[in-house]
This record gives structure tokens, C-alpha cells and sequence, in this order.
């Protein structure tokens, strides 16, 4: 009796096998989606051109879901959520403007990098008091909910004297409340800011980029098989030329060497 107990297991091992010991890349082609976890608010990066998502990292996700043979869903999530969500396995990727950091790090992996940022000042276009970090002190600086943005001037707080940090769930809330003048500043990413404040001649960028970040893709700590993928995929983007491509398309020049 027991040896047919046993034997039942193993062949019931022996069909669920494919499916228990299958990696990411596997589960992936098989449902023939890759869900891809963004916050879709952060343009040229990605936000809403009418029923449809769009921008530098959007078009990022499409090659790798085309490498991958699989079709592209993007499903917005706030950023202050959104490693938790993958985590939570909501979507398989993370791409969404992420810096990488030695905190995130923890909890999630990243590929390599494939974009250089960092932090600057945005203010309305006539302030000519606030000229970089140091002239923050006694101001209200806007920022993004769970960014490195938000980090850097929690950071500045103590060491330059700002007088209030307000956390908005996206940045374009930050930017409309500086044109309201409700703000004196916002902290945010360099491309991103020099993107709203190209199309918005209220704003300016001041200083120059005090930071030094680079973006990565976010996955699960088990999907090592699918970080390796990622990771080749991404090299092959900047091999072909087609990552030039798309930088150019967005950003409206070469990336630099």
C-alpha cells in the first residue's frame, strides 16, 4: 500500500514538474505576456498618449517583450507600491524609471543599467533666488512619493535648511503646484525636468545634476533566469544601434559615450 502511495507522488511530481520547476522566462512565453509594472505618470519615460501608454521606457519594455515573443501589457501602478507589487507578483518586470540603489537591492535585483540621471532643481521660470541646493534653505520643495528625489531632499533638509518637503503621489502634481506657486522648488530626475520644463515655459531647471543615479529593470530575486535574459537583451539593444534609436527618438539626441 505504501509503495503505491509513493509511486502515485512521484508520477504526480512527474506532471506537475514542468509547471512547478519552470522559470520566469518559461512561465512568461507560455502565457505569452510579459506584464510589465510602471508608474505611468513621467514623461518623456512613460505616460499617457490618449487610451495608450507611451515613451523611452515603454518602448524599452516592447523590445524585450518582441525578443522574448511575447505581447507587451503595461499595468500603471503607483511608484510608492510598486516594488511591493512586483514582490506581490502583480506583473513580472519592473520598468519605470528606477534608480538603482543599495536599499532597493534588497528586496528586489536589477539589470544593468541602461540610462544615467540624477537629481536637479526645477523653479518657476522667474525665481532668481534659487540658484542650486544651497539656496533651498527656509524654501518648500516639492517631490515624488517614494523616489530617490525624495530621498535626496530629506537628505538636504539637515544639512541646508529646508523648510517643509512635500511627498505628491506623481511628479506632474509636484510641478502643477510649483506653477501655483505653492511650492518654491521641486527635486526630481534631470531628463524628466528638462522634458516638462522644455514644454512648459513657466518652469526652468537650475544648477547643475548634484546626484548620480542610473536607471535598472526591476525583477523578483528568483527570476534569475529572466534577469539573465534581460540583461543580454539589453546589450543587444545598445549592439544593433536600436537603443540609439529610441533614446534619440525620446530625448532628441545621442546618448553619451
Amino acid at each position: 500500500m505504501r509503495k503505491g502511495i509513493i509511486i502515485s507522488f512521484l508520477f504526480f511530481l512527474l506532471v506537475l514538474y514542468p509547471v512547478l520547476g519552470a522559470g520566469a522566462v518559461e512561465r512568461i512565453k507560455k502565457v505569452g505576456v510579459l506584464k510589465v509594472g510602471s508608474d505611468v505618470a513621467y514623461a518623456p519615460f512613460e505616460f499617457m498618449e490618449g487610451d495608450k501608454p507611451v515613451g523611452f521606457d515603454i518602448d524599452i519594455a516592447q523590445e524585450i517583450a518582441k525578443a522574448l515573443g511575447v505581447k507587451l501589457q503595461v499595468i500603471n501602478t503607483s511608484f510608492d507600491g510598486i516594488i511591493a507589487a512586483l514582490k506581490a507578483k502583480k506583473f513580472d518586470i519592473i520598468i519605470s524609471a528606477m534608480t538603482i540603489t543599495e536599499e532597493r537591492k534588497k528586496e528586489i535585483d536589477f539589470s544593468v543599467p541602461y540610462y544615467d540621471s540624477g537629481q536637479i532643481i526645477v523653479v518657476r521660470s522667474e525665481n532668481k533666488d534659487i540658484k542650486s541646493e544651497k539656496d533651498l534653505k527656509d524654501k518648500v520643495v516639492g517631490v515624488q512619493l517614494g523616489t530617490t528625489g525624495e530621498l535626496t531632499a530629506k537628505k538636504l533638509k539637515d544639512q541646508v535648511g529646508i523648510k517643509e518637503i512635500r511627498s505628491y503621489e506623481t511628479i506632474p502634481e509636484a510641478f502643477m503646484d510649483l506653477e501655483l506657486g505653492r511650492l518654491d522648488a521641486v527635486i526630481n530626475d534631470l531628463p524628466v525636468s528638462l522634458y516638462y520644463s522644455k514644454n512648459n515655459p513657466k518652469l526652468k531647471c537650475v544648477g547643475k545634476p548634484f546626484t548620480i543615479e542610473q536607471y535598472g529593470i526591476a525583477v523578483r530575486k528568483e527570476d534569475k533566469d529572466l534577469l539573465k535574459k534581460i540583461n543580454e537583451i539589453l546589450i543587444n539593444l545598445k549592439k544593433t544601434g536600436k537603443y540609439n534609436q529610441i533614446y534619440k527618438k525620446w530625448f532628441g539626441v545621442e546618448p553619451p559615450k
